[in-house]
């Protein structure tokens, strides 16, 4: 948005996002967009954005011109779930969702279960919908704890955090161990409900009753089951994506959630551990496909930063063409570098990555192939290519079929050398002359279906190498 501001020469709102932009995303095959820091924000949590010492040297590490009119504040402290009066309020948020559906897409937005701004209307008149400390926990933890003004006077509340870090200095942490608190946060995620067709729940482990215990020694009864069932009573087809660690996807998956955070395949990709990477992918499809692939967002570091090209070609094919929801971040095509935290409203100038926004061309088009969207999955064994050779450990393969004619292979040399395999190919009545075209590349095979039947596809690869092949038969 602030990039558009500076093309148009005054303040950008909501209204002003040109429909080809739009429309450019719904044809690279999106059918959601995600609008990160819409709601509004307020000048207490802005101050505190702008004055804590860490996080504004983090701030000069990605701006080094840096300025207090590029810091406006987290847009996770938020004082209201209205739209920031900035881009334009709720009337231009309707009209942009009127627009993506008009496109074919559909509109998430952000929920905070866990905490909201420091200025938020609660603290002056539902104090006891937050978490409160006492002088000893305030001289003990000051990072943890702040004391401020309620309509019952002075008192000392919690700042927002997770059982293993200091408080988010501007935040208030919310009482889930308050029935009343519970049911409120249900009326504003069913108020938000009618203002889009999906949530991304930030760090929704926070809510679980057994994090919250860990976090602060209360008793809390669960609170996502109800709340979702609550927004699904009035919008049966409502999306729930969870923002989830510490291996509580499935247990976020079984309360509601249509999604989860795939932090796991990341960490993994990252280290390039193959084999940790394939038994990741062993998991029951009833999981894999309700989890949300990344390969970066507004938490982790640029993809193009942390994975050399060979590498982040080879992360981004397994991420994602491997089930479950498909989640690309802004300026990951380009190859931005610098990540860019959710407390400022301006990027630096980078270099446009010509090599890597080829590649992810290539790559979106074919995830816009109704084989990869609807098909049928699975991993596919990768064996020796002959006695003694175990470089066949560093590859990932599997296999998409939607029908007898349109079916891929994938198989990637997930390690720095380079590697050989046979590939054992799952379709059935394979005869004749099999045709391998390459998707990503322009290379194109030919091999004998008895041959394949008998000894399996072979495969030799350089580091990173990787083929997705769309397969046919001729006679």
């Amino acid at each position: 948005m602030t990039e558009l501001s500076q093309q148009l020469g005054r303040r950008a709102t909501l209204d002003d996002i040109p429909t080809a932009a739009l429309e450019a995303l719904a044809d690279k095959g999106f059918d959601w967009i995600w609008l990160l820091s819409v709601w509004q924000t307020g000048v207490a949590a802005q101050e505190v954005s702008r004055t804590n010492p860490q996080w504004r040297h983090d701030f000069e590490e990605t701006l080094p011109d840096l300025t207090d009119n590029d810091i406006a504040g987290s847009g996770f402290a938020i004082t209201a779930y209205t739209v920031h009066q900035d881009l334009g309020g709720d009337i231009a948020l309707a009209r942009l969702r009127g627009r993506l559906r008009r496109l074919g897409m559909n509109l998430m937005l952000d929920f905070v279960c866990n905490h909201m701004a420091i200025d938020h209307s609660w603290v002056h008149q539902h104090p006891d919908y937050l978490i409160h400390g006492s002088e000893e926990e305030l001289a003990r933890e000051p990072q943890n704890y702040f004391r401020a003004l309620s309509d019952d006077g002075a008192q000392i509340f919690a700042y927002g955090r997770d059982p293993y870090f200091a408080g988010w200095a501007d935040t208030v942490q919310l009482d889930y161990g308050n029935p009343e608190l519970q049911q409120a946060m249900i009326g504003e995620l069913s108020r938000i409900a009618n203002q889009c067709d999906g949530l991304r729940c930030d760090m929704a482990m926070l809510a679980l009753p057994e994090v919250f215990m860990r976090t602060w020694g209360l008793e809390a009864q669960p609170f996502w089951p109800a709340a979702i069932q609550r927004v699904r009573s009035d919008h049966p087809s409502f999306v729930f994506m969870a923002e989830v660690y510490w291996d509580l996807e499935w247990t976020l998956q079984q309360q509601g959630f249509n999604y989860c955070y795939d932090k796991r395949l990341y960490d993994r990709l990252h280290a390039g551990d193959a084999q940790s990477v394939k038994g990741h992918l062993h998991a029951a499809l009833e999981y894999q496909d309700h989890l949300a692939r990344f390969l970066e967002n507004h938490d982790e570091p640029r993809a193009a930063a942390v994975f050399p090209f060979n590498q982040h070609q080879a992360a981004a094919i397994i991420t994602f063409l491997s089930p479950g929801l498909r989640f690309l971040h802004e300026g990951q095509f380009e190859g931005r570098l610098k990540r860019i935290s959710p407390h400022l409203v301006r990027a630096p100038q980078e270099t446009f990555n010509v090599d890597l926004a080829h590649f992810y061309e290539s790559l979106l088009a074919v995830l816009r192939l109704p084989t990869v969207r609807d098909g049928r999955w699975w991993l596919l064994e990768c064996l020796p290519a002959w006695g003694g050779n175990g470089t066949h450990d560093c590859f990932i393969a599997f296999a998409w079929e939607r029908s007898a004619s349109e079916r891929l292979i994938v198989v990637v040399n997930y390690s720095d050398h380079q590697s050989q395999t046979r590939v054992p190919l799952p379709f059935a009545n394979l005869m004749g002359n099999v045709h391998l075209q390459e998707l990503i590349a322009t290379q194109s095979y030919d091999r004998d279906s008895g041959d394949l039947a008998t000894n399996g596809l072979y495969v030799d690869l350089p580091a990173w190498g990787n083929h997705v092949f769309a397969v046919s038969t001729t006679r």
